[in-house]
């Protein structure tokens, strides 16, 4: 066991004069050599860079440009789709876009954070950013909408290792007194990506070409390639340290996920959930899981180690965050369409809506430390989900019609509120373990938040279309749409419609979105009694941390 919290299930060794660097929600752990943590007295040292010396700029730099490719791209595609569709057509697959790099880059996770345990950090980011950059380079060469899909899931392989890594290296190469900072400015990352990506997607469409999304990352990832070649230094490991490599683990952890994710994504959209397609892919991935598992604990060094889940710490952040991903849904994917549809915004002021919460999430991150000095990181997190949950179901008050400030508030005090959870809780659990473990650590960690996230667009989709098919069932007026896939065109041409029939279309997709914050709301009830029921009251805090 890692620290004294694993093993005696919290009651021993709790004293609030343990606590390191004045933070009470920890306890001081020794880091045992035990199995699965080889070298222990190696791993206290750490990389070079790691606490008590301050990580280079240019290094801190070319983190931070890494993690940019994935999230600049991501905001920047979805603002050309319909120039992609235009030119390229499958207008009836173009969701795989989005789907097939979710998928890859979810089941990856776990595999690159095992590798990055055995070789290093280095060579698994160098490996990412350079199939990133290939996967793009493809995508702009690609000749129909099924190519372009599959050089997309090129570049979710090569997504799965900057997140992933990058992450990890954060903690790597700061302590723990300092580890706010550097989140603090990943999160800044996707928030400035989540402005500037629509915005030049925005340009590229209306005065170039929609290729030149992806070739832009050619220069921007031969330059991350240079500077982490060249100042990304990590200390030679002994040849003792490398276990051989879990590759049918691997095979079967990238096998199953993809299964489960493509069930989830296309259930209730391609094919509804009780059809053959959707229990035959529910049932293969229950096999392959259960295949997959026997692999593992079997195996020497498992992709997925048991103790990612017999750790109480470890297990508590990974559902905690799993539920994150559920409730950041309906911020995320619901909350345009309803301040488009409903509210009448343009895409542009709808976005900005949105954008409200980017603003607040990356300054409350950076503000956590404050708090998780004074009560720990378990009841730092549990206040920011409190405030979240009430924040949630705040969103089911609001009058109909709304008023465009009243939402955007909604969305920056949940910012602020989500800031003072995740960060906490990333920072805490990277801390309990040693540098061998960090990578596995980490990538369970984001694994389950991106599982939690399909599930999530899964279920609550249901909910909403299950909302929208009774109103339009019992519908008081005609002239209503017959089919759901028709609503946002309705809503997109109120001409077209009699004003009540708009009115009541409207009200009705209104309804729907409170549900889904309801249901929002639900997985962040969920969180909040995960942290108070299963998480310990102090994390086993590693000394060297």
């Amino acid at each position: 066991m890692v620290g004294t919290e694993e093993s005696t299930g919290g009651a021993a060794g709790e004293r609030p004069d343990d606590a390191p660097a004045g933070i009470p929600g920890s306890t001081v752990s020794a880091p045992t050599g035990t199995a699965g943590t080889p070298g222990a007295a190696q791993e206290a040292a750490g990389p070079a860079g790691a606490a008590g010396s301050r990580p280079r700029t240019a290094l801190v730099a070319a983190l931070m440009l890494a993690m940019a490719l994935p999230a600049l791209d991501s905001s920047a595609v979805s603002t050309v789709v319909p120039q992609v569709v235009g030119d390229l057509g499958g207008f009836s697959v173009f969701s795989w876009l989005f789907a097939g790099y979710l998928l890859a880059v979810t089941v990856t996770l776990p595999v690159y954070g095992k590798l990055s345990d055995t070789f290093g950090r280095k060579p698994v980011l160098l490996f990412g950013v350079a199939l990133f950059v290939l996967g793009s380079l493809l995508c702009a060469l690609a000749w129909n909408m099924a190519a372009l899909i599959a050089f997309r899931i090129v570049q979710g392989l090569g997504g799965g290792a900057l997140q992933g890594t990058v992450q990890t290296l954060a903690a790597d190469l700061y302590p723990l007194k300092d580890r706010p900072r550097i989140q603090a400015r990943m999160s800044s990352v996707w928030a400035t990506s989540a402005v500037a990506g629509p915005a030049l997607g925005g340009l590229l469409a209306a005065y170039g070409d929609w290729r030149w999304i992806f070739l832009i990352n050619l220069p921007l990832g031969g330059l991350a390639l240079w500077m982490i070649s060249r100042h990304l230094l990590e200390p030679v490991r002994s040849p003792g340290r490398r276990g051989p490599v879990d590759w049918p683990g691997a095979l079967g952890v990238f096998a199953c996920g993809a299964l489960l994710l493509f069930a989830l994504v296309q259930g209730g959209v391609a094919w509804p959930w009780l059809s053959p397609p959707s229990l035959a892919l529910l049932a293969a991935s229950a096999v392959l899981a259960a295949v997959t598992l026997h692999i593992e604990r079997r195996a020497a060094e498992p992709i997925l180690p048991g103790w990612v889940w017999r750790r109480r710490t470890i297990a508590a952040v990974n559902l905690a965050l799993g539920a994150l991903g559920v409730l950041m849904v309906a911020p995320m994917v619901f909350m345009p369409t309803y301040a488009q549809s409903v509210l009448g915004l343009s895409p542009f002021t709808a976005g900005l809506v949105t954008f409200t919460m980017t603003l607040s999430w990356p300054l409350s991150a950076a503000l956590s430390q404050h708090v998780y000095r004074r009560i720990g990181f378990r009841n730092t997190a549990a206040a920011g989900m409190a405030l979240a949950t009430a924040i949630l179901f705040s969103f089911t008050l609001l009058p109909h019609p709304a008023r465009p400030w009243q939402p955007a508030l909604i969305m920056l005090a949940l910012g602020a509120a989500l800031g003072l959870f995740q960060l906490p809780l990333i920072v805490g659990v990277q801390s309990t373990v040693g540098w061998a473990e960090r990578g596995t650590t980490t990538a369970s960690v984001l694994f389950c938040r991106q599982v939690g996230q399909s599930v999530g667009a899964a279920l609550l989709g249901a909910v909403a279309n299950a909302t929208l098919a009774a109103r339009l069932a019992h519908a008081p007026m005609p002239g209503l749409p017959e089919r759901l896939d028709d609503v946002s065109k309705a809503l997109a041409q109120p001409g077209l419609l009699p004003q009540a029939a708009a009115d009541y279309l409207r009200e009705a997709l209104a309804a729907a979105v409170d549900h889904i914050f309801l249901g929002a709301t639900a997985a962040a009830v969920a969180a909040l009694l995960t942290l108070l029921l299963v998480a310990p009251r102090r994390f086993p805090v590693l000394p060297q941390d």
